[in-house]
């Protein structure tokens, strides 16, 4: 079929046609934030001038390039339908601009959401961490549902990607019900920060099992978190039998801690196997699994444990209710900052975590940290941090090798 003259098209690559790209960022409960890459989603109309960034490119007719006698009015598809004289590439046409620093406004908001959820957490006192990791994951199944059912994914995903589905939904959740369990044991400040040097594990899992480079900085970084886990940790045979600080006894501290770095490291394997199952499987589906499969460990964990009871207090109901969603609020604002800002900036934002840990467990906790665990806080952050800067700046140099 001939093109007509004048008419615009949209020109640019397409990998795997249907499935959007997604880009992963860390969260809380071992849980992966799921992005759709600008472009990455095949639009069944035009593209509005917001959308399809980086994907391709409207080729809008110049002036004086129409045809002598043309009668049918051209139109450009970036502009929805418009006519070229209104067209956003036309001279003189202003391109509505960004909010500038909307990014990274969701990205605090997402942080604090979290923090109030994990409050609210240490507040709940006859609930077990598994049970409500179990209402979380009713929350999630509700929200991901009406996705798949739009996107027409269907619940199992493809036979050769479903045993990788399998491992990221049993990590995942396992990184949550780990992660409540240590909100519950330990201060809030100390398990917000352990689990924050999640990036660094997963640099150090992508280069065993995936191949990735792993350079001296990376291992730089991954010392640095080890150090700030150790100086919260405080190990008696480091620190002495004399531990202050802590929340209940040493033990339950210990038992905290090892559930804190168990999360850290289940939640960073979780990011390395969606980094290879890659775009062949949409987000979506690998959100239901995390769902799934965590409400099923859940159910038969509080069965075998005989702690499933419902909340005695009405305000432990409310408590659960607002914790669901409060964090599905905080993925949310993550993910429209990862939608309109690149994920470097938001991974560094995203250190507020733990400055909204501290200031809520002064506050409404009365428990002021301890100088080991600034030490540690610094030791974690300075590393996640680092770790963010120097993968943004790899990116953004693949981006200009690629323009050139």
């Amino acid at each position: 079929m001939r093109r007509k003259a004048g008419a615009c098209r949209l020109v640019g690559s397409r990998e795997h046609r249907g499935q959007p790209g997604v880009l992963m960022v860390p969260c809380q409960g071992g849980e992966a934030t799921a992005v759709p890459v600008a472009g990455g989603k095949e639009p069944e109309v035009p593209l509005g001038r917001e959308d399809g960034a980086g994907a391709g490119q409207c080729l809008c007719p110049e002036p004086g390039m129409e045809a002598a006698g043309a009668e049918e009015r051209r139109v450009c598809g970036c502009c929805s339908g418009l006519s070229w004289p209104r067209c956003c590439k036309a001279p003189g046409t202003k391109k509505k601009a960004a909010c500038p620093g909307l990014g990274l406004f969701y990205t605090v908001l997402s942080a604090f959401l979290f923090s109030v959820a994990s409050l609210f957490l240490k507040k709940i006192e006859d609930v077990h961490s598994v049970e409500v990791s179990a209402f979380r994951c009713v929350f999630q199944m509700a929200f991901v549902l009406p996705g798949l059912i739009y996107y027409k994914t269907g619940f199992l995903g493809p036979k050769g990607k479903r045993i990788f589905l399998f491992f990221r939904g049993f990590l995942g959740s396992s990184a949550m019900i780990l992660l409540y369990y240590a909100f519950q044991v330990m201060p809030l400040a100390d398990a917000t920060v352990i689990t924050f040097s999640s990036p660094v594990f997963t640099s150090l899992l992508a280069w065993i099992f995936l191949k990735e480079k792993y350079s001296i900085w990376d291992l730089l970084f991954t010392l640095f978190a080890i150090t700030g886990v150790i100086l919260i940790a405080r190990p008696p045979f480091l620190f002495g039998s004399n531990v202050t600080g802590i929340e209940g006894s040493y033990t339950d501290h210990l038992k905290g801690t090892i559930a804190a770095i168990t999360s850290t490291v289940s939640g960073a394997s979780t990011f390395v196997i969606i980094r290879k199952v890659g775009k062949s499987v949409h987000y979506f589906l690998s959100i239901w699994y995390y769902a799934v499969i965590g409400l099923i460990g859940c159910v038969i964990a509080l069965f075998v444990m005989n702690e499933w009871r419902l909340p005695y207090c009405g305000k432990d109901r409310v408590l659960l209710i607002l914790i669901g969603l409060l964090g599905l609020g905080g993925q949310i604002f993550l993910t429209k900052a990862l939608q309109i800002e690149k994920a470097g900036p938001v991974a560094i934002m995203k250190t507020m975590d733990v400055v909204f840990a501290f200031i809520l467990q002064i506050l409404f906790l009365n428990h002021l940290p301890t100088w080991w665990t600034v030490g540690g806080a610094l030791c974690v952050v300075a590393s996640s941090s680092g770790t963010a800067i120097r993968k943004w700046r790899q990116s953004l140099k693949k981006a200009k090798q690629n323009e050139i």
